[in-house]
């Protein structure tokens, strides 16, 4: 299965992409697009010699054709799954339609709590005490796909959003990799009498 991975900023999860699943188990990373020129996730995709492509919105008269052109950059190589890994852009219907069911993010928060832009930070104003990851489908919808994989972690004491997301950050490099393998190997689906329901088959 080949990959294609969107990323704006550091691109940590795509390390952790490199890492621990490219070029195994029949999985290739074959592309990483971004919509920052300058985005460090470009260089380890370079340093590991994976084809790169930047689409500034600024080059593009709207969102939509920005969207068709890296759509048509992925389906040139070949992609199978798209991941988001730190893309901060919304996609449209028109680049979800040509991956149906075939892009997943990973998001700081147990979804369906705290979706959106600074979940961290949502949940500590919220004041809970169990933080958490979440792998799942995206819709058209604002991290409202179903959920593949989530993993949990109690931070009584928590305040800080960046030692939230130091604790949450090694969730993500095991759960992005985790679900990009079980979706290779056909071990997810969506459940045909509830299209909000994943199965999964170990």
């Amino acid at each position: 299965m080949n990959l294609g991975v969107l990323a704006s900023g550091a691109g940590t999860n795509l390390q952790a992409i490199l890492d621990r699943v490219h070029g195994r188990d029949g999985i290739e990373l074959v592309g990483v697009a971004s919509d920052r020129p300058g985005a460090p996730a470009l260089e380890r995709a370079r340093a590991a010699g994976v084809a790169t492509a930047v689409f500034p919105e600024a080059d593009h008269p709207d969102r939509e054709e920005r969207d068709g052109a890296m759509a048509a950059w992925l389906e040139e190589r070949g992609v199978g799954l798209v991941v988001l890994a730190g893309y901060m852009q919304l996609l449209g219907p028109a680049f979800l339609g040509r991956f149906p069911e075939r892009v997943i993010n990973v998001h700081p928060a147990l979804l369906p709590a705290f979706p959106g832009l600074d979940a961290i930070g949502q949940a500590i104003d919220y004041g809970v005490r169990v933080f958490g990851v979440t792998v799942h489908f995206v819709d058209e919808g604002v991290d409202s796909g179903p959920v593949i994989l989530q993993r949990a972690i109690e931070l009584p004491d928590a305040t800080d959003r960046d030692e939230v997301h130091d604790a949450l950050r090694p969730l993500e490099h095991e759960l992005l990799p985790e679900a990009i393998r079980l979706i290779a190997r056909g071990a997810v689906s969506l459940d045909p009498g509830n299209r909000r329901r994943v199965r999964i088959s170990r």
